[in-house]
């Protein structure tokens, strides 16, 4: 989901953080990336949809790859049924891995001091302190890919993996939020299932290497796409590395970002917030 940024937080955390803690944040170095040469490579051009209110409803669109809700198909059936209809179509395990969500089966199982500030405009939805990954955060996180991997999705989709750039209550740091999405990424690859980076674009460049395609909401909306908009980042770095880049816009006429996203080599769509069966694709 596309939130607000509070750049402030961010810098008064850094410049209240004692120093002997800043130092041992920059010397921190990023696990090596975990190799998952078995795993699904979507092809630059990969025709897909994104469902998240609810499951898909026959007769399915015709398109290579769905991204569904984990926990909604945690019993596999849908799964099957998707990959029945159409031979060689994959199927992407969306959970949210940057916040706690009250209506989640496992919801009891977060500790209290993990939890921060609730999301904007996301009722019951808080953020998740990711410095906690190493302890019971990490077993809710792992028992969530377990149940992915149990359901048969070929791919994972983790949400909110940018809290370090929101108000979420915690000290969050850029190289926090590093650690936190190297880690996940391995701990998919480690279950045989590839993985796509959600949204924080400005840390594309350090988490290319882990993250096997991308997806993306607003960009062309936020002029945030590409390497040319922002200096240093851009999706186009994920295209010049072989991976796949799907991108939503919501609010943009498809006459306005279609063009640049074909040129870029995207798979755009046009979608509403409520990522329901409405579906527009650039190609």
């Amino acid at each position: 989901m596309r939130l607000p940024v509070f750049v402030s937080v961010l810098l008064a955390a850094a410049f209240l953080a004692p120093a002997p803690a800043r130092a041992e944040v920059k010397a921190a170095a990023l696990p090596a990336p975990v190799a998952c040469n078995g795993c699904w490579k979507p092809a630059l051009n990969t025709s897909w949809d994104w469902q998240l209110i609810s499951l898909p409803k026959k007769p399915y669109v015709n398109v290579q790859m769905f991204d569904i809700d984990g926990f909604a198909a945690a019993d596999g059936v849908i799964v099957k049924s998707l990959k029945a209809d159409k031979p060689g179509r994959r199927v992407v395990c969306y959970i949210s891995a940057g916040s706690y969500e009250d209506w989640r089966p496992d919801a009891g199982r977060f500790p209290a001091s993990a939890l921060g500030k609730q999301l904007d405009d996301w009722e019951g939805e808080r953020w998740l302190d990711i410095r906690q990954h190493t302890g019971r955060l990490g077993d809710i996180m792992k028992a969530r890919l377990d149940m992915c991997k149990a359901a048969g999705f070929d791919a994972v989709e983790p949400d909110n993996v940018d809290g370090y750039t929101n108000d979420t209550g915690f000290p969050l740091t850029a190289a926090d939020q590093l650690a936190y999405n190297a880690w996940f990424a391995n701990e998919a690859h480690k279950r045989g299932m590839s993985v796509g980076l959600k949204n924080d674009v400005e840390q594309i460049p350090q988490l290319l290497p882990y993250y096997d395609f991308a997806v993306n909401e607003e960009c062309w909306e936020h002029s945030e796409c590409t390497t040319a908009q922002n200096g240093k980042y851009g999706y186009d770095q994920f295209v010049k590395a072989g991976k796949a880049v799907f991108q939503v816009e919501y609010n943009l006429a498809t006459s306005t970002f279609c063009g640049k996203s074909n040129a870029q080599n995207f798979n755009s769509l046009k979608k509403t917030y409520d990522l329901d069966s409405y579906r527009v694709a650039c190609r």
